[in-house]
């Protein structure tokens, strides 16, 4: 069942139909199962998102094979984003439903070049549960995968 339910009409993801050629796009990087290009709201130069090549709308949606796809695609394009554009750091991030903020659901990874003072902000409360607690959810997520 997947993590989150797409109700978009069947033909109208943004992106499938940018990796079928009906939107152009400045593509970066194309191989069997994904496709890199630059993300028309550039946070800095560089900016490039790698997207499935099957619609599938979260990262929970894909098979560990497609999942790895993605990423390994991501760090080439990590990899040529440092040696062109030479940024002092890089975030790639991945977002997984609304409440994610998650705002094309077909799954994608932004690799995003990172400057001092460039006015991105990756920020969040820290709520610096105890030990015992860590535990617990560790204990809990242990029993999960035991089962997987």
């Amino acid at each position: 069942m997947p993590f989150f339910v797409d109700d978009s009409p069947p033909g109208s993801c943004i992106f499938c139909r940018l990796i079928a050629g009906e939107i152009p796009a400045a593509r970066v990087f194309e191989n069997a199962e994904t496709l890199a290009f630059m993300d028309i709201g550039q946070v800095n130069p560089g900016h490039v998102l790698v997207a499935h090549k099957r619609h599938a709308p979260t990262l929970l949606d894909l098979t560990a094979d497609e999942a790895a796809a993605v990423m390994r695609t991501a760090h080439r394009i990590a990899l040529a984003v440092q040696a062109t554009f030479n940024p002092a750091g890089l975030t790639l991030l991945q977002c997984n439903g609304k409440v994610a903020e998650q705002t094309v659901f077909h799954v994608h990874m932004h690799v995003v070049p990172r400057h001092a003072d460039d006015g991105v902000a990756l920020s969040w409360p820290r709520k610096e549960p105890p030990n015992t607690l860590l535990e617990d959810y560790a204990a809990r997520l242990r029993s999960t995968l035991s089962c997987a």
